[in-house]
């Protein structure tokens, strides 16, 4: 543990609970926009949450812990993920969490507590939201692991921050075939796991086609509340993983004050940049039949089985 990975992890933690929701608000507002309405702005997120926060905490009757600790355990085990990944710096707070298995399987065990709590709740839409998010995770979570395990050939370890320092190293291996075909790979998992068009439709309330939304129907609250914090905070990591490995520029490698500053600024802006270009893109996008999910996510996985064979080849 070094005072670059502490310094990096509080940041990050800080950053990404307090950007989160500005992010959502920057890419509904983008949406808003092409779309040709003025739209609630971009501090809308966090007025919402506010809001909630000051309402009732209510559980359905019947429902077991499960349900009420499932929103504090998305939150904690994200902000884990946001403390220990290469965010803001090259170095991790706890560099043996900051491996490419560990972080994955945090942010699936963050599914899977919101999906038991759906099956929690006893209800119809609860119950088909687990079951329809729990095939998607199954589907998306081998193609990340194979994806980043594809960049981490090169360097001979699945450790983030080892991976992120040898691309600042040598930034030629960011456009060759394998990292772009892990690139795209990539992209495909953080649409389907956050919950974006064209796999789900975040802004619908029509109960046949969600997925994430059916799950937290029964919430209200505090508990809504750290729900959709948690679920800004996972787009936010997923985002801000993509830039750190892909477009890693501006990351910190010292612990001076202004490395760190710029550290910050350039995560802000780069997430900032890719998630008002996947607003924009989801505009022109329709949401795709649930039995065609499989075929886009399956694509993806041997995109990313691709880009390993091909890091073997040419490494």
């Amino acid at each position: 543990m070094s005072a670059l990975g502490v310094a990096g992890g509080v940041l990050q933690a800080v950053v990404i609970v307090g950007g989160a929701p500005l992010l959502l608000g920057l890419m509904r507002q983008v949406r808003a926009r092409l779309e040709g309405r003025a739209g609630p702005g971009v501090g809308q997120p966090w007025r919402d949450l506010r809001k909630l926060v000051r309402k009732q905490s209510i559980s359905p009757r019947g429902t077991t812990e499960v349900f009420r600790v499932a929103p504090v355990l998305l939150v904690a085990m994200t902000l884990v993920v946001a403390v220990v990944a290469p965010l803001v710096t090259t170095a991790s707070a706890v560099p043996p969490v900051a491996d490419l298995f560990v972080v994955v399987a945090l942010l699936a065990h963050a599914t899977v507590v919101i999906a038991l709590a759906g099956l929690d709740s006893g209800t119809a839409f609860g119950g088909m939201g687990a079951s329809r998010e729990v095939t998607v995770l199954a589907l998306v979570e081998p193609t990340a692991l194979v994806a980043i395990f594809a960049l981490s050939v090169p360097t001979g370890s699945t450790s983030l921050p080892t991976i992120v320092g040898t691309a600042l190293d040598d930034p030629q291996r960011l456009i060759s075939p394998a990292s772009l075909l892990a690139a795209v790979a990539l992209a495909a998992v953080i649409v389907a796991e956050t919950g974006r068009l064209p796999v789900d439709n975040p802004s619908t309330h029509l109960e046949l086609t969600m997925i994430h939304e059916a799950m937290v129907l029964e919430y209200a609250g505090p508990d809504l509340a750290l729900v959709e914090l948690g679920s800004a905070m996972r787009l936010s990591v997923y985002l801000g993983l993509f830039t750190s490995l892909f477009v890693p520029w501006g990351i910190a490698t010292t612990a001076s004050p202004l490395a760190l500053a710029l550290g910050v600024v350039a995560l802000a802006v780069k997430v900032g940049v890719v998630g008002a270009g996947l607003a924009a893109l989801e505009v022109f996008l329709a949401k795709l039949r649930l039995f065609r999910v499989p075929e886009l996510l399956a694509g993806s996985f041997l995109l990313a089985l691709l880009a390993v064979t091909t890091a073997y080849v040419l490494g």
